[in-house]
């Protein structure tokens, strides 16, 4: 008996698993909270309006640096002698402690660039910190004194590279 009920069980259970019971099932769209797009929302760009007084502090500040750069300028011809000068001396001898001396007074001279600079950041720090808009004739004066004073650090190092 037990061989016999086999073929009968069998499609009787697989029968029993394709019904389904009564029921209200959730619908397999999409629900209305998912069809919220998270994508960010386009904001108006702020317009910085004009400000005299940082107008006025950003022009005296490029004359700084501007400045700075013309006296170091003009000190980096005076050293570009003894460092051409001691160019292939031995450490320690009189013209390689003579370019040192050159070298070091040149630094000295990059420094005047490093106040301007420094109230130029803050400057751009402060009004970021206020949450302003950028400033465009701060951000200008601001990428010239940066570009300035890393071309003054790389002719440093290359006229103290020509001593090695």
């Amino acid at each position: 008996m037990t061989r016999s009920a086999i073929p009968f069980v069998l499609p009787a259970a697989l029968l029993s698993a394709c019904a389904a019971p009564a029921g209200d099932y959730p619908s397999l769209l999409p629900r209305p909270i998912e069809k919220i797009s998270l994508a960010e929302p386009v904001r108006p760009v702020p317009v910085a309006t004009p400000d005299p007084a940082l107008d006025t502090r950003i022009v005296t500040l490029g004359r700084d640096v501007a400045g700075a750069k013309a006296a170091f300028d003009a000190a980096a011809e005076r050293v570009r002698k003894p460092v051409a000068a001691a160019k292939g001396s031995s450490e320690g001898s009189e013209r390689w402690l003579g370019s040192q001396v050159a070298l070091a007074e040149l630094d000295v001279a990059r420094t005047a660039i490093d106040v301007p600079l420094a109230e130029l950041e803050r400057l751009a720090i402060d009004r970021a910190a206020a949450g302003a808009p950028p400033y465009p004739a701060l951000d200008a004066a601001l990428a010239r004194a940066n570009a300035d004073a890393a071309d003054q650090r790389t002719t440093i190092a290359t006229l103290g590279a020509q001593l090695k």
